[in-house]
């Protein structure tokens, strides 16, 4: 952002002409090519997700969430019915189009309405929805819903600092590092140092251009296999 000088000679930052207070997500579906996102009811949702989760060989999958992991249906159910409460986060159920059953959730949290900004996570990933493209669009739709329905500025993805994973999923999908927040809090009795990244509303443009050029259907061959990576397309737009 551009700098400018107040009558004291001090650097300040553009203005924000006729900034206003953002509206904050309502419990809506979210509708995609791939998936649609629901708002997470655990009497709707909790038995798929259940089923889905523990098809995983092991718990490593739960390794860098703050709850789980979760062995029998009752617990998942009373978890999925107790997060279904909360406003923030706001968790959505991911449901796969081609099956109707929900694979996955993620939520919408810290939300700031006030500055235009928030924050994806809690993103929670059965095997039947990692790697798939209905993964990627579950992310595609809640960075669109929160820069063009809702005209946020600022969208955030954190995680534990050691979570490799996360870290690069976040790099794929052109959110950029801002750096480690050093023991930012404790979680399941362990230090959590938090690494930051972010994305903005001036670079969601082309960030969006190359999501919906990865997700085009010619972008996958026959097999399924994509032709072009997400990362390499959002770089060519920029």
């Amino acid at each position: 952002m551009s700098v400018r000088y107040n009558i004291y000679d001090q650097p300040i930052s553009a203005e924000i002409p006729n900034w206003t207070p953002r509206a904050k997500p309502s419990r809506m579906p979210i509708a995609g090519r791939y998936c649609r996102l629901e708002p997470l009811q655990a009497d709707c949702h909790a038995n798929d997700l259940f089923e889905a989760l523990k098809v995983a060989s092991n718990d490593s999958d739960w390794t860098y969430l703050i709850a789980g992991p979760f062995h029998d249906k009752a617990s998942y159910h009373e978890y999925a019915e107790n997060i279904s409460k909360s406003d923030d986060p706001l968790h959505f159920a991911v449901i796969d189009l081609a099956t109707g059953l929900a694979l996955g959730t993620l939520a919408l949290m810290r939300i700031d309405a006030a500055n235009g900004v928030m924050e994806v996570g809690y993103v929670t990933y059965s095997p039947k929805l990692q790697r798939t493209r209905a993964a990627t669009e579950a992310h595609y739709l809640l960075m669109r819903y929160a820069f063009d329905e809702l005209g946020y500025r600022r969208y955030e993805w954190k995680c534990d600092n050691l979570n490799a994973p996360s870290r690069a999923a976040a790099l794929r999908m052109g959110f950029q590092f801002e750096g480690i927040f050093r023991q930012a809090s404790v979680y399941k009795g362990r230090n959590r140092d938090t690494a930051w990244f972010s994305m903005l509303d001036s670079e969601w443009p082309s960030i969006r251009t190359g999501f919906e050029l990865w997700l085009a259907a010619e972008n996958f061959d026959h097999n399924g296999q994509q032709q072009q990576k997400l990362a390499t397309l959002i770089k060519l737009q920029k």
